[in-house]
């Protein structure tokens, strides 16, 4: 009697084993797409709320979906510039595992090397770095031949925004016939912090857009505004000017890189 009761006892404990095995999968089963749904409520959110979307991307028509984590881009932006950011900064939120980016161009890209397609890239150049002033700078593009035109804060920011332009891919020359003028007092303000998405955004399409830097495969990360650069440099030159470049970009606080040198 006593044996068959011993029996009875581990049957019944196997039996709540089971039970309890079943719960939790079940448990496990029905979590799982409530957490995904979360997750990818979060990055739409997160990425909509950007810097970059909510800066340069602001008047553009872009949907954004994400399942499990594979985000599609869909809608009108008005250049290859402000599809390639939209992708960059999709891209750099966490939990997306990969981006289709199937966003339409609203007018027809310029031919490479043309005078409208180089004017577009100078403006995109400057657009990023916070050491010119992009408001106060007009481009002009006339056989390959860059002209600045406007106001300068100092002739070092004038002489800056004359090297950037002339490190465009295509760009033969620089005329800059910028002034420079004494900027008014403004209060001072606390800067904005930028996310580390839009950062990585920005960094990545600046070095694309030099031509010094656009060969270079660079993988680049943000972590509270601290930039770390990864990748190889063909020279000490190039690795300095990757430095520099990203130093210089909106919202960056300091740049660690760990690029090495080889062929």
């Amino acid at each position: 009697m006593k044996h068959i009761g011993r029996n009875k006892g581990v049957q019944i404990r196997a039996m709540y084993c089971m039970v309890l095995i079943v719960a939790v999968i079940a448990l496990l089963v029905t979590s799982v797409p409530v957490y995904a749904t979360k997750m990818d409520d979060r990055i739409e959110s997160t990425a909509r709320k950007s810097y970059v979307f909510k800066t340069y991307l602001k008047g553009d028509d872009i949907k954004i979906e994400s399942k499990d984590g594979a985000v599609t881009l869909t809608g009108i932006v008005a250049d290859n510039t402000q599809k390639s950011l939209a992708q960059e900064t999709v891209a750099g939120l966490p939990g997306v595992k990969s981006v289709d980016n199937r966003l339409e161009i609203i007018s027809v890209p310029s031919s490479a090397n043309t005078d409208a397609w180089l004017r577009d890239k100078v403006k995109a150049t400057l657009l990023f770095h916070r050491s010119v002033n992009t408001g106060t700078t007009a481009v002009e593009v006339k056989d390959g031949i860059v002209i600045l035109r406007g106001a300068a804060d100092s002739q070092a920011q004038k002489e800056l925004t004359t090297e950037y332009a002339r490190d465009v891919e295509g760009v033969k020359d620089v005329i800059n016939e910028m002034t420079v003028t004494k900027p008014l007092q403004k209060p001072q303000t606390v800067g904005q912090e930028i996310d580390d998405a839009s950062i990585t955004a920005q960094v990545k399409v600046t070095l694309l857009y030099h031509r010094s830097t656009s060969a270079i495969n660079t993988k680049v990360e943000t972590k509270r505004g601290v930039v770390t650069l990864y990748g190889k440099a063909s020279n000490v030159a190039e690795l300095n000017l990757a430095t520099k470049l990203a130093n210089d970009v909106n919202g960056v606080k300091g740049v660690n890189n760990r690029m090495v040198i080889g062929e």
